[in-house]
């Protein structure tokens, strides 16, 4: 799979912010029905903001990855229960030892058939009790969306020996691995 893979013509959007921008492209890349996965920013002032703006937590965009996928194999709410799986939706502008507005969880919902299945399901996590502390996800109308620079693309699979790829990514691509088998690219 490359990002330059026409999608197929069915396919729609989620773009999805849960801390730093590489677990999320790491994992979605493995999942059935997934076209594609690009890095990038949202949600912040200002057009084409840099890795470097961001990082200074004044743009207010978040690290978030434009997910490609076929809803005829994996729904919006399959994508979902994956994001809300491997991350921290509880902790505000924060993931881990990530703090900032920009590793902030959130779902730009891309139509209102997406924000109605994010309550839903942040609603239904909410009642289950899954979750120590309430879920701070922020669900939030479509935002531009500005690509990452090309060596944070697919950074896990080029980088695996990278110290953060190591001990950071790696533990929530196996935890996904594990919680998601039937559903990883084969």
């Amino acid at each position: 799979m490359t990002d330059a893979t026409p999608a197929p013509a069915a396919t729609e959007i989620a773009v999805l912010g849960g801390g730093c921008f590489w677990c999320l492209d790491a994992v979605f890349r493995g999942l059935v029905g997934v076209a594609s996965v690009e890095s990038g920013y949202a949600g912040g002032a200002g057009a084409n903001p840099s890795y470097e703006d961001v990082c200074t937590g004044r743009t207010g965009h978040a690290e978030v990855v434009r997910v490609a996928f076929d809803p005829a194999v994996i729904s919006f709410r399959d994508l979902l229960s994956v994001f809300f799986t491997i991350h921290d939706p509880t902790t505000r502008d924060r993931q881990g030892n990530d703090v900032g507005t920009q590793y902030r969880s959130v779902v730009f919902c891309q139509t209102p058939a997406q924000r109605a299945t994010a309550e839903d399901v942040v609603r239904a996590l909410t009642t289950q009790k899954l979750f120590g502390a309430p879920i701070v996800t922020e669900i939030a109308d479509a935002a531009p969306f500005y690509p990452a620079e090309g060596y944070h693309q697919d950074y896990f699979d080029r980088n695996p020996a990278q110290p953060y790829c190591m001990f950071v990514v790696a533990p929530k691509v196996a935890k996904f691995r594990k919680s998601f088998a039937e559903r990883l690219r084969r």
